[in-house]
């Protein structure tokens, strides 16, 4: 059973993806940072992994910090939805996940508003 703090942290992690618009693009490490918890990326996609796909929250947006699809057996077949859905949206993403995350990074404006 999931603690009440990474309960609280995992849905600040959706109201913030959840504001990447389409066609862009944001970084495990750079959501730990907006929400204010350096060193928390892979808190962000332990946070993600729990999501009940398919799910409103456009998880598919978050990558590595080395512009990939982060690849694993235990993801159990969704680094490719995620692959198909970056696709979808016009994102260009290779087969083997590498994706160019300089030109679809997203830049927020500042203050973000976070409300779960």
């Amino acid at each position: 059973m999931a603690s009440q703090q990474s309960t609280s942290f995992d849905q600040r992690v959706y109201a913030l993806v959840a504001q990447i618009p389409p066609g862009r693009l944001a970084t495990y490490g750079q959501i730990a940072e907006l929400l204010g918890c350096w060193g928390c990326a892979r808190q962000v996609g332990w946070a993600l992994r729990r999501l009940q796909l398919p799910s409103e929250v456009p998880w598919q947006r978050v990558v590595n910090a080395s512009g990939r699809i982060s690849f694993s057996l235990a993801r159990e077949g969704s680094d490719w939805i995620q692959r198909q859905l970056l696709i979808e949206e016009g994102i260009p993403v290779s087969e083997q996940g590498a994706l160019p995350l300089r030109r679809y990074l997203w830049t927020p404006e500042l203050p973000i508003r976070i409300e779960p």
